[in-house]
């Protein structure tokens, strides 16, 4: 009613607007400037002029500025006249004064409608203390949750990172076996290379393990402090005195500085592909780079070649042939779109490595298939169809068909692949056979019998992509 009853009094009788600069001229009565100035420019015909109010006229009136009520109509207007008619006469009054009550939420500071200047809250947003009070409630609550699902996050990266440290630690003890192992097998006479690699693992080992025991030690300690700002939340929101509780707000900012943290957990792989996979060839053939030993001496299954291709008598080489297709018998075993070849072993079991020479090449694509792959009109190659394979793709990409395909990292041209199969463990392994360099590696839990997949690609008639792939069968 107070609001109401100070806008009633300052609005121009003429615009019934608030008072732009507010003048008068003799009776009690005040007008906007401009507003009786264009009152009076309508009388120029008449030698008086008169008040719109009270009608008394006057021969040459003088306008005179009211700096007092200028005051109050800025004060006014600094201030929205919603927060004015919500405010209550608050029980905690000025020192001076006890007055109106209202709440700047810019500047988080309760703020005196006749106290306080105008000019510091222009354009700020200014509210009642109850409405202030729901606000900042309100938003407490929202960075509570924020803390809270900030906790959760970071509870679950230390339980992925124990885990991930305990299984790190499992690994390693089992490749300091199988590399035990290995080297026993070479009759002690590589004790050096051992110790060497044995060194690497330790490296490895010791940098993966302390990564995560930092992060979980950088951890814990954002934990704690977001459980500290929780708490801090917590007993904030606890405060039923509504002028004690506005009364922090300002400070709470700098208090929570530091509390909120986000989780991003990333981390790296421990390395254990480069301490598996045919790991005797791997020692021999680092120590010994002119001998070649024999990798498995795979053969490829006419029966389940593409009409296009084109198999040596032996069934170690495939090509794409451009002439016209070959008049093979049809077969379920049989790809009809896809220019592919299986090989004729069947690996439902066991440990093995074969090699694929890729040379001069642009195009192909070798790995595993499941004997119940779909071998009719065209297909996905990717593990949910039953295929793990890398393939060379645009004459220098290579990349292993995953959903997507996760591009390899890969320094020079690929002359000869390696691919290590260990069946039980569920590990499909690819190297650069040159240098048993690791390219990737597919974890998977293969079901039933799988074949060697070979896919030399098509040729063109610019003569690229014309050699055919070869299954290396060096024998020493």
């Amino acid at each position: 009613m107070m609001a109401c009853c100070l806008k009633d009094e300052l609005l121009c009788s003429i615009c019934l607007s608030i008072y732009q600069d507010p003048v008068s001229f003799g009776c009690e009565h005040y007008f906007c400037r401009k507003c009786i100035t264009e009152h009076w420019s309508r009388q120029e015909h008449q030698a008086t002029r008169d008040c719109p109010e009270c009608r008394r006229t006057f021969s040459d009136p003088t306008l005179s500025p009211s700096l007092k009520l200028s005051n109050i109509v800025e004060r006014y207007s600094a201030f929205p006249l919603d927060a004015i008619l919500s405010a209550q006469r608050g029980s905690f009054p000025c020192k001076d004064h006890e007055k109106v009550k209202l709440f700047c939420l810019t500047d988080r500071a309760i703020v005196c409608f006749f106290c306080d200047e105008p000019a510091l809250h222009e354009q700020h947003q200014v509210t009642n203390v109850d409405e202030a009070f729901e606000e900042l409630q309100r938003e407490l609550k929202e960075q509570l949750q924020a803390l809270q699902d900030s906790e959760t996050g970071h509870m679950e990266a230390l339980h992925l990172l124990k885990h991930q440290l305990a299984e790190t630690k499992s690994s390693a003890k089992s490749l300091r076996a199988t590399i035990g192992e290995a080297f026993e097998r070479l009759h002690r006479l590589l004790r050096e290379r051992q110790k060497s690699m044995l060194e690497e693992l330790e490296a490895d080992t010791a940098r993966t393990l302390t990564d995560i025991e930092q992060k979980i030690q950088r951890y814990s300690q954002q934990l704690r402090k977001v459980q500290e700002g929780m708490q801090i939340l917590q007993e904030k929101l606890s405060e039923a005195d509504q002028h004690a509780f506005l009364a922090g707000i300002a400070s709470l900012s700098e208090r929570l500085k530091g509390k909120i943290h986000e989780t991003n957990l990333t981390y790296e792989d421990f390395p254990t592909s480069k301490y598996m996979g045919p790991l005797q060839y791997t020692i021999w053939k680092s120590l010994f780079q002119d001998i070649h030993p024999v990798p498995a001496a795979l053969m490829l299954d006419p029966v389940t070649a593409h009409h296009r291709l084109i198999l040596s008598d032996d069934c170690t080489i495939v090509a794409y042939g451009n002439l016209h297709p070959q008049p093979l018998q049809d077969s379920p075993k049989r790809f009809d779109v896809e220019v592919s070849v299986l090989g004729s072993q069947a690996f439902d079991g066991g440990v093995h490595y074969w090699e694929v020479v890729v040379s001069e090449k642009t195009q192909w694509m070798i790995g595993l298939a499941h004997e119940a792959v779909s071998r009719k009109g065209s297909i996905q190659i990717q593990p949910s169809r039953g295929f793990f394979c890398i393939v060379m793709h645009d004459g220098n990409q290579y990349s292993a068909c995953t959903e997507p395909w996760t591009r390899l990292n890969v320094r020079s041209k690929l002359e000869k692949v390696g691919v290590f199969l260990d069946y039980e463990r569920g590990l499909l392994i690819f190297y650069n056979a040159d240098d048993m360099s690791w390219l990737y590696t597919f974890r998977e839990k293969f079901p039933g019998k799988l074949f060697s997949y070979f896919s030399p690609g098509q040729s063109h008639a610019n003569g690229k992509n014309v050699q055919p792939l070869r299954i290396n069968t060096v024998r020493i």
